[in-house]
C-alpha cells in the first residue's frame, strides 16, 4: 500500500495557489474559457477605441473655420482649413521641411545605427557587449529636452564645439539655429531607438551563415550585401518606420535647435493650437499628418510586406 504524503509536507505557496485557482474558478468559470482572449485583449480594445473617439473628434473640428468675431469654431462644415492648408506657402514650407527632415534623419540614422548594432552583436568579448549596451541605455535617462539644451552649450558660439575649431583657427561658425542643427539633434536622439530595432534581427542571424558565405569565397562586404542585410531586413523595416513616424511628430527637437525659425508640423500644430487659437486650423494639420504618416507605413507594408516585421531570421 503506498505511503501517501503527510499534509505537512504540502508546501505553504501551493495551498495559497490553490485557493487562488478555486477562487478564479468561481469568477471565471470553464465555461468563459473562449472570453479570456478577448478579456486580455479588452484594454488594447480601449485605448484603440478611445484614440478613434479622439481622431473623429479632431476630424470634425477640422471642418469649422475659427469665427473672428467671437474666436468660436463655426458651426457650419466647411473646407476651408484644407483649402488653406494646401495654399499658403508657410503651411506647405513647413510640411516640406517635416516630410524631408524625417526621410534624411531616418536615413542617416540606419547608415549610423548598423554598424553599432552590429559590432554589439557580434563582439566576442562579453565586457564590450556590456559596455556597449549601456552606451545605448544612457541617453534614455536623460529627457529629450535636456539632452536638446545640452546641444545649445555644446555648438554655441562660446561652446566647445566652437573653442575646438577655434583652435585650428577656425571660426566661430553659427552652428545652432539651422535646419542642419535640427537633423543632427534628430540623429542623435533616435539613434537608441533604431540600434534596439536592429539588435533582435542581427541576432536572428546564425553566424554560421556568414562563416559559410566567408568559406564560399565571399569576402566581408559582400557577405554583409547578400547576406546580413537580406537577413536584417525585418529590423531595417521596423528601425525605418519607428524613426519615421518619431520624427515627423517630434516637437522638442525643432523648437529648441531650430530657435523658432525650422518648425516641423508637430510645432505648426502647437501654435495653431495655443499661440493663435485657430482650433480648426490646428485639427486640420493634425489630421494631415495623421494622413501622411499612414500613408508612409501603407507604403513600406505595400513594398516589403507586413510580415517583414517579425523579427525571425530569414534566407535572403
Amino acid at each position: 500500500m503506498p505511503l501517501r504524503p503527510s499534509r505537512s509536507a504540502y508546501p505553504l505557496s501551493w495551498r495559497v495557489l490553490d485557493a487562488l485557482e478555486a477562487g478564479a474558478r468561481g469568477v471565471w468559470p470553464a465555461r468563459f474559457a473562449r472570453g479570456v482572449p478577448w478579456l486580455m485583449l479588452a484594454p488594447a480594445i480601449l485605448l484603440v477605441g478611445l484614440l478613434a473617439v479622439s481622431l473623429f473628434e479632431i476630424a470634425d473640428a477640422s471642418l469649422r473655420t475659427l469665427d473672428t468675431a467671437t474666436f468660436l469654431p463655426s458651426e457650419e462644415h466647411t473646407l476651408a482649413n484644407y483649402a488653406r492648408a494646401f495654399s499658403e506657402p508657410v503651411v506647405l514650407a513647413v510640411g516640406l521641411r517635416s516630410l524631408g527632415g524625417a526621410l534624411l534623419v531616418t536615413l542617416a540614422t540606419l547608415i549610423l545605427a548598423f554598424p553599432y548594432a552590429y559590432a554589439m552583436v557580434r563582439t566576442p568579448s562579453a565586457a564590450w557587449r556590456k559596455t556597449l549596451l549601456i552606451a545605448l541605455f544612457l541617453p534614455f535617462f536623460i529627457g529629450q529636452v535636456v539632452r536638446a539644451y545640452g546641444w545649445l552649450i555644446l555648438l554655441g558660439n562660446q561652446g566647445l564645439a566652437n573653442e575646438i575649431l577655434g583652435l585650428a583657427g577656425l571660426g566661430p561658425y553659427r552652428l545652432l539655429f539651422n535646419y542642419w542643427a535640427v537633423l543632427f539633434g534628430l540623429v542623435q536622439y533616435m539613434l537608441p531607438f533604431a540600434v534596439l530595432m536592429l539588435a533582435p534581427a542581427l541576432s536572428a542571424i546564425p553566424e554560421e551563415v556568414e562563416a559559410a558565405a566567408g568559406s564560399l569565397g565571399a569576402n566581408w562586404g559582400r557577405t554583409l550585401l547578400h547576406v546580413v542585410f537580406p537577413m536584417a531586413k525585418p529590423g531595417f523595416v521596423g528601425a525605418g518606420l519607428v524613426v519615421l513616424t518619431l520624427t515627423l511628430t517630434d516637437f522638442a527637437i525643432p523648437a529648441i535647435l531650430g530657435g523658432g525659425g525650422q518648425d516641423f508640423i508637430a510645432n505648426a500644430i502647437y501654435d495653431q493650437f495655443f499661440r493663435t487659437s485657430d482650433q480648426g486650423m490646428g485639427a486640420t494639420l493634425t489630421v494631415l499628418l495623421v494622413l501622411v504618416g499612414s500613408t508612409l507605413v501603407g507604403l513600406v507594408f505595400a513594398l516589403f510586406g507586413a510580415g517583414t516585421l517579425s523579427l525571425r531570421g530569414r534566407g535572403p
